[in-house]
């Protein structure tokens, strides 16, 4: 691959203690095609500026907002869950968002594939119209814990095209919870973000990996991320890969930039190879 092939982005629980401006000016920085922002972080999302402020100052920084993330739970389908799946693209549609991210239900719950694309289905087939009438996309990702309500892709990837959700569902590809579930079938062209993170902790036994575990990605990782994204790119994959580190010491960094490019620079000599 081409160095210029890979369009890295971040997701904004790579730096949460930044202010969402500063957190756009270092994606600037790095030279991003776009950002995540996320309402599970600490205080109002978007610190309680309005959206259509925010989405205005990603626009003038040249940058995609990519998605807002989440709705916990999507497949854990209720009243209450419609609602707050609705509040969410209206303020993702005011910010300018292309999608909204919605994670699944992780509690141990309709974790045999029978249940899981019951579950899955069900959702996917209520929140398509509020999408379409917003103009949104959504980006469904796939945990790898096997406590997860949505494992794997190839269940995904069904539910998606049994509701006709094909060109309003996209996958997320996340290189730590691929690795977790076992691999599997990539699906390219349901693809719509790659989240990446390394683990390079040698003691940790996969099966014990947890998000604590998720730093930047060196010539430490274990989870193959480069791999992975070879294999994507190879298949046809041309979208944004998105830093996602949920590691402690690198929300404590003090200057998020200078290791950032480092991992990105790493990454793409990895693909060059």
């Amino acid at each position: 691959m081409e160095k210029d092939m890979t369009q890295f982005a971040l997701n904004h629980m790579t730096a949460p203690g930044l202010s969402w401006e500063a957190f756009l000016d270092l994606a600037k920085g790095l030279d991003c095609v776009g950002v995540e922002f996320r309402n599970d972080l600490k205080g109002p999302l978007f610190g309680g500026a309005d959206p259509v402020v925010v989405g205005q100052a990603v626009r003038d920084r040249g940058l995609r907002f990519l998605a807002l993330a989440e709705v916990k739970m999507f497949n854990d389908w209720s009243d209450a869950k419609a609602a707050e799946a609705e509040a969410l693209m209206v303020i993702a549609k005011a910010a300018g968002a292309e999608a909204v991210s919605l994670i699944p239900r992780n509690d141990g719950v309709a974790t045999d594939r029978a249940e899981s694309r019951k579950v899955t289905e069900r959702a996917l087939r209520e929140i398509l119209p509020m999408l379409k009438a917003h103009g949104l996309k959504a980006m469904v990702e796939p945990l790898g814990f096997a406590v997860c309500s949505l494992r794997y892709k190839d269940i995904l990837a069904d539910a998606i095209d049994t509701v006709g959700g094909v060109g309003t569902y996209y996958m997320v590809h996340d290189t730590f919870h691929h690795h977790l579930a076992g691999g599997g079938d990539l699906f390219p062209e349901l693809t719509g973000i790659v989240h990446v993170s390394g683990v390079v902790d040698p003691a940790v036994a996969v099966d014990d990996m947890r998000d604590p575990h998720r730093v930047l990605v060196d010539d430490r990782d274990r989870l193959g991320n480069i791999t992975q994204i070879r294999d994507l790119q190879a298949a046809g994959y041309d979208g944004p890969v998105s830093y996602e580190p949920f590691a402690p010491e690198v929300h404590a960094m003090a200057d998020h930039g200078p290791a950032l490019r480092d991992s990105m620079d790493f990454i793409r000599a990895g693909l060059r190879a």
